[in-house]
């Protein structure tokens, strides 16, 4: 059983560890099973596409996946790497909040 990520679509990362350490972009797509991401620009590979009636043929830029653990979440206040928590609001909303300053993530 994969465990609860707190990553989500949309969310700016950064790569911690890895070929691409540093680089940071946007995840893209989340597959929770297999505890993996999608993050723009991030392990990018070349793969030779055959045509098709959607998009033509040739040598095509991919982002491929990159395990969970070698990202983190890039601080709002700060733009560095911080963990995750979470915190009830006064309102009864659960959200999730940087560590490192103690801001909202997701509002």
């Amino acid at each position: 059983m994969a465990a609860k990520s707190k990553l989500k679509k949309g969310d700016r990362v950064i790569v911690v560890a890895g070929k691409d350490k540093g680089k940071s972009g946007d995840v893209l797509k989340m597959f929770p099973k297999e505890n993996r991401a999608v993050v723009g620009g991030v392990n990018v590979a070349r793969r030779h596409m055959k045509q098709t009636a959607a998009q033509e043929g040739g040598i095509v830029n991919k982002e491929l996946s990159i395990h969970v653990s070698n990202l983190a979440h890039i601080d709002p206040k700060d733009g560095k790497a911080t963990r995750v928590g979470y915190k009830v609001l006064d309102d009864g909303k659960k959200v999730r909040v940087a560590k490192r300053s103690g801001e909202v993530i997701d509002g």
